[in-house]
Parts: C-alpha cells; structure tokens; sequence
C-alpha cells in the first residue's frame, strides 16, 4: 500500500508517469528500468497459470477461480500460493483493481504449523477513498491519508516503501515484475522501478525486529484481502544459482543460460587497459580515451593470444579486459598457472577474486625458510598459502579464502563467480571459499564509496604466464 502522485488525465490513461509531460526530462526509474527489463528479454519464462485451471496452486481454491483466461480473487478471496517453492527469481504478472481494491504477492512464502516466513509486495488502489479523505486544517482543504509509506502499491510491506506516479487507475491492467535474487529486490511497475532495495542493508519500518524478510526460498502467494482484483500473464523466470561446475562437455561451449566470453579462437569481446587506475580509467572521454584504448588493444595483441583453443598470456604486457560492463552476474573460468604465478579476476574493474600459487615457499620476518611447500603451507597462516579465490584487497570484511581448494600449479582449476550487488560468493573446484562477502572498492581509499553498478571483468595479470579457458557469463536482472 502505498500513495499515489497525481498525474494528468491523459498520461494516466497512457499509463505513463509524470515526467512524460516534458519530453527534455527523462524520468529516471523508467530509465533504471532499462537494464532489467532487456536482461529479463533474454530469460527463459515458465507459465505459472495455464488460463484454464488452479493446477499448480493450492489454498483458497473456492475464492479464487480461472475464468475467460484470468486468474479471479473474487470478493471474500483469501490465499493461493504455488504448489512449488522459489528462491531466487523474476516474476512476472499483470493485474487489475477496483477502486480501493487490495491483495498482496507473498514472496518467498514458508508456512509450517504456526511458523511462517516471507515478505509481501504490495497491491493496493492507495488512491481509493477507503485509505484517502478531506480535512479542513487552518481554514484550508487538506487531502489525508492514512497509509503508512510502506502500504503503497509495489511496497514491501512494513519493510520498504515504493516510489509512487506510475499505478494506473481502477479498471486498467498494470504490468509489475518482481525481481527477488539473494538479499536483493526489485519491482518493476509500468515499465518503471519503484522499488531497489538490498534487504541486509534494511531495519524493517514497522517492525524493526522483524525477521520475515529473510527468508530466502518459499512459495508465491496470492495475499487475498476481501477484494476483487484480476491477474492474467502469471510467469516465472528462475535465476536459481547455477552448479559450481558447468553442465557442458566440450571446451568454450557455454552451458544452457551462459554467454560464452571466450570463442576458443581469438580475442572477439576483449580490449585491452586502457589505464591501470580505473577512476582515471572511467574519466577518460572522445580522443583521450580513444587513444588509450587504442595503445592498450596494441599491447593487448602482442601479449595475448589463443593457442589450441587457450587463452594465453606470455606475462609481459596488461590485463585484459572485457569490451562489455558487467553488473549482477554469474561467472564460470578454468585457468591454469606455473609455478610461483599470480594472478586474479577483476570484477567491475574492481581488484580482486586471488589467484596464486599457495605452495610458493616464502621466509617471513626472522622466521626460517620452510624445508618445503608443504610445511609453507602449514606454518604460514595469513597470506597466498590459504589460497586462491578470496578477495584478497578487502581490509574491513573477510578477505581469506574459507578453505584452501587448489590444484597444484600446472593444473586446471575452475572458478564458478556469483555477484549480486556487492556481495561475491566464489566456489574453486566445487569448494565454496567465498560466502556472500562484500567486495570493498579498492579504489576508494578509505572504502566508504560503493562499487560501481557496472564495469568491466579484467583478468588480471602479475608478470607471469596464464592460461584461462571456458570463460561463461550469465547476466543476472537488476
């Protein structure tokens, strides 16, 4: 529940928000809609009501009915949840109001005897005059409402409050995704986000003790309220994460959902370091940034090259970088070093997913050397011996590795990367060694400032030979 702006009586019946009046302004939660919504293009969707049936759902299969291909919450409709459960996902639905009409999309929905977790997403006419009527305050008219913020249409309720301007009125159908990956919620309304909310970074507002918005996996329920409101177009997309090993059995052949970075072939989607410092980097414009991207595809060339299928680096040049930026994602990458070689992987340019040679034996302080790398590796407790894969630059969260899960130097290991806002989880050969950590921005020195949204992937390179291959990238809705 939530209250809704006013707009002009023909952007309303366009369904468009506000800023449409002034064609010079650009509205930015349409604009921030854009990226989700062309990621979302790419999905694969699953029907979650067939037009006919409640097949697939249970509850309250008397307040709701299926009738000329919409799914009905009659008058006195209670619940109706998915007979299957869902943890992370889009969903996507379209819906209509009477006025004042009320019901809920429970997410992540877990019932068990008494105990019940979940969040509810917000449907509401926060217009209608149920929540809504006039008072004369200082001899003025005055409109009042009394929903709570976090009421409004698109909310979460008692959790987070939506932005408002872009419900349609009753009798008109309104489109809304709900996005749901990890700790992160997006809602998506007539083309316009009007909720993006990290929920570890949330105290609920009404109750600030309350634990229900994290749960993490549940059914879909329709939250009936008394009122009759329509749904057609119910459809799931899952973004559920992927194994830490790709289903695929030929090199550089991405699995299902997965973009192949790397065509076993040549450099087609890479470019080199344009500049070694990425706030310098992304300051760079027209002829100067031309330029620079000019040397380093230079550079790039003479130093990186793919031989068998390889992506292979002779350990003199700069990183590689991918041509496109990436945000939310989920990463697979199998690479091999020799001995004593580092490397890492940069996400969103930012430094960095550790790889190294755990086995290097090192003299530390007036400590003696190590007979071998082994007894390195047992003695030495704080650096490169605990292994690849953690995010080594961090200084106020985690930045060692859970457990050490390399393969020796000379042979393969994969990396399987998921990154959702700034929180990294890393499995290295199936071992989890990153768990939803925040990656810090190494370029900010005093760490206050937040990751960029989207930026480039670099490998990056220490001076030593590497060797990457089956590089895949699905891109995750945000």
């Amino acid at each position: 529940m939530k209250i809704l702006s006013t707009t002009s009586a023909a952007l309303i019946l366009l369904g468009l928000p506000a800023f449409a009046q002034d064609s010079e302004k650009k509205d930015p939660n349409v604009e921030a809609a854009k990226r989700p919504s062309a990621i979302l293009q790419q999905a694969e969707w699953t029907d979650l009501f067939d037009g006919k049936t409640l097949n697939g759902w249970n509850g309250d299969t008397e307040g709701y009915v299926a009738k000329d291909g919409l799914l009905v919450c009659q008058k006195g409709g209670k619940n109706l949840q998915t007979d299957k459960t869902y943890s992370d996902f889009a969903f996507s639905f379209e819906f209509k109001l009477e006025g004042s009409g009320n019901n809920g999309i429970r997410i992540r929905h877990r019932e068990d005897g008494d105990f019940r977790e979940g969040m509810e997403i917000q449907i509401l006419d926060q217009n209608g005059s149920k929540y809504n009527g006039e008072a004369e305050i200082s001899g003025k008219p005055r409109k009042l409402t009394w929903l709570k913020p976090w009421q409004y249409n698109g909310s979460i309720y008692g959790v987070y409050p939506a932005k408002t301007g872009y419900l349609k009125p009753p009798g008109e159908w309104n489109k809304q995704t709900i996005i749901a990956i990890e700790d992160h919620i997006m809602v998506i309304l007539n083309g316009a986000v009007i909720v993006d909310a990290f929920l570890d970074d949330l105290t609920p507002l009404a109750k600030p003790e309350s634990t229900e918005h994290k749960s993490r996996s549940g059914h879909i329920l329709l939250a009936g309220h008394n009122d009759h409101v329509e749904f057609r177009n119910l459809k799931i997309a899952d973004y559920t994460a992927s194994p830490a090993s790709p289903e695929t059995k030929r090199d550089n052949s991405p699995p299902p959902h997965f973009t192949a970075l790397f065509n076993g072939k040549d450099l087609a989607g890479w470019k080199g370091l344009a500049h070694r410092n990425a706030n310098e980097r992304r300051a760079l414009e027209g002829k100067l940034l031309a330029d620079a991207q000019a040397t380093a595809d230079q550079v790039m060339n003479e130093h990186w090259s793919v031989v068998e299928g390889i992506l292979t680096y002779d350990g003199e040049g700069q990183s590689l970088c991918t041509a496109k930026d990436y945000g939310d994602f989920e990463l697979y990458i199998d690479w091999k070093i020799p001995q004593g070689a580092d490397s890492g992987i940069y996400l969103r340019g930012t430094p960095q997913v550790g790889i190294w040679d755990p086995w290097k034996p090192q003299s530390k302080n007036e400590r003696p050397m190590p007979a071998n790398a082994e007894e390195w590796v047992e003695i030495y407790r704080a650096g490169q011996n605990q292994g690849s894969g953690s995010l080594w630059n961090n200084k106020i969260y985690r930045h060692l590795p859970l457990k050490l899960a390399d393969k020796k130097p000379g042979e393969w290991n994969t990396f399987f990367i998921r990154m959702v806002g700034e929180k990294v989880s890393v499995w290295l050969n199936d071992t989890l060694v990153v768990d939803r950590t925040r990656l810090e921005n190494f370029w900010d020195k005093e760490r206050k400032l937040p990751l960029p949204r989207l930026d480039q992937i670099e490998l990056q390179h220490h001076g030593s030979e590497l060797f990457f291959k089956n590089l895949y990238i699905r891109e995750l809705p945000y």
